[in-house]
C-alpha cells in the first residue's frame, strides 16, 4: 500500500508542478500573483474537451493547439493590461483586484457557454491496460499525464537556462530596471513569459480531466489556490521550484487520501500556513521583494 502511494504521489507531484508552473513563471518576472490562474487552465481543460468529443483528438495531440492559443492570449493580456499595472503606484493592489475580475468574467462566461454540469474524457483515450511501474499498476493516463508534465519542465528549463530569451527572462526576473538599462527588450520578454505561463495551464488543463476526475466552469479558483500552495511550498519567483513544491503537495494528497481522504480538501490550506509559519521564503527560496 505505501508503496502504491508513494509512487502515485510522485506521478501527481509532476502533474501539480505543472498545474502550478505558468504561475510561478509570471510571478517571477513580473511580481503578479495571476488570480485568473486557474481560469485559464479551466479553458483548456474544455478545449481539450471541444476537441475530442467533436472530432475524437486525443488531449496529447490537442497541446500544440492549446500552446499556440495560449500564448497568443497572454501576448494579447499583457500589452492591454500589464504595463499600466505595473506603472500605477500600487500595482500589486490593482493586479489583485483587476485578475480577480477576470476570473469572475471568465467563469461567468464559461458557465454561459458550457453550463454548470461536470465534463469528462474518459481514460481508456490512453489504452484500457494499466501500466506497471516498480511492480505497482497505475492508469495509462496518470502515467501520460506525468510524462507530458514532466517534459513541459524540462522545456521550461532549456527556455530560461539553454537560451537567449532565456537569460533574458531571468534578468527581467533579477531586476526589470537593470535589464532595461543593458537594452532588454523587458515588455517583450515579459509578454512573451505570460503567454507560456499561460500555455503552461493549459496544457495541464488538457489532462486535468484524468488527474482531477471532471471539469466544470467553477473549478478555476481551486485550481489558482493549489497553485499558490505548490509555489509557495517550492519557492515564490522560482519556475523551477515549482518541481519540489509540486512533489510535496502531491505526496502530501496522496497519503491523506490514502490515510485521512476526509482531510484531504485541507491539504493545500494545511501547507501555506506550516510553509508560511516555518520557512515563509519556501524550500528552496530566498525573500521575495514584492514592490
Amino acid at each position: 500500500m505505501i508503496a502504491y502511494t508513494l509512487l502515485a504521489g510522485l506521478l501527481f507531484g509532476l502533474y501539480f508542478s505543472l498545474v502550478a508552473l505558468g504561475l510561478n513563471l509570471v510571478f517571477g518576472v513580473m511580481r503578479l500573483i495571476n488570480l485568473a490562474h486557474g481560469d485559464f487552465l479551466m479553458l483548456g481543460a474544455f478545449l481539450a474537451y471541444g476537441l475530442y468529443s467533436s472530432a475524437g483528438v486525443n488531449p496529447v495531440y490537442a497541446i500544440p493547439a492549446e500552446i499556440v492559443a495560449f500564448v497568443l492570449v497572454g501576448v494579447a493580456l499583457y500589452y492591454a493590461v500589464v504595463p499600466r499595472l505595473l506603472s500605477s503606484r500600487d500595482p500589486e493592489m490593482l493586479s489583485f483586484i483587476l485578475l480577480f475580475g477576470l476570473s469572475q468574467i471568465i467563469e461567468a462566461l464559461a458557465v454561459i457557454a458550457f453550463g454548470n454540469s461536470q465534463r469528462a474524457i474518459p481514460a481508456t483515450v490512453f489504452g484500457i491496460r494499466p501500466v506497471s511501474l516498480f511492480g505497482q499498476t497505475f492508469p495509462a493516463a496518470w502515467v501520460v499525464s506525468a510524462v507530458v508534465s514532466a517534459a513541459a519542465i524540462l522545456a521550461v528549463y532549456f527556455y530560461l537556462y539553454r537560451s537567449r530569451l532565456g537569460h533574458a527572462t531571468r534578468a527581467v526576473m533579477a531586476s526589470r530596471d537593470e535589464a532595461a538599462s543593458t537594452g532588454i527588450n523587458v515588455h517583450r520578454v515579459s509578454a512573451i513569459a505570460l503567454g507560456a505561463g499561460l500555455a503552461l495551464a493549459a496544457v495541464a488543463g488538457a489532462f486535468s480531466p484524468f488527474m482531477l476526475g471532471s471539469i466544470e466552469p467553477d473549478m478555476g479558483i481551486g485550481i489558482t489556490t493549489v497553485s499558490f500552495a505548490v509555489i509557495v511550498i517550492g519557492s515564490l519567483g522560482n519556475p523551477l521550484g515549482t518541481v519540489l513544491g509540486g512533489l510535496v503537495y502531491g505526496l502530501g494528497l496522496m497519503l491523506m487520501e490514502t490515510y485521512f481522504p476526509s482531510w484531504a480538501d485541507l491539504l493545500p490550506y494545511v501547507l501555506l500556513i506550516l510553509i508560511l509559519l516555518i520557512r515563509p521564503s519556501g524550500l528552496l527560496g530566498k525573500r521575495v521583494r514584492l514592490a
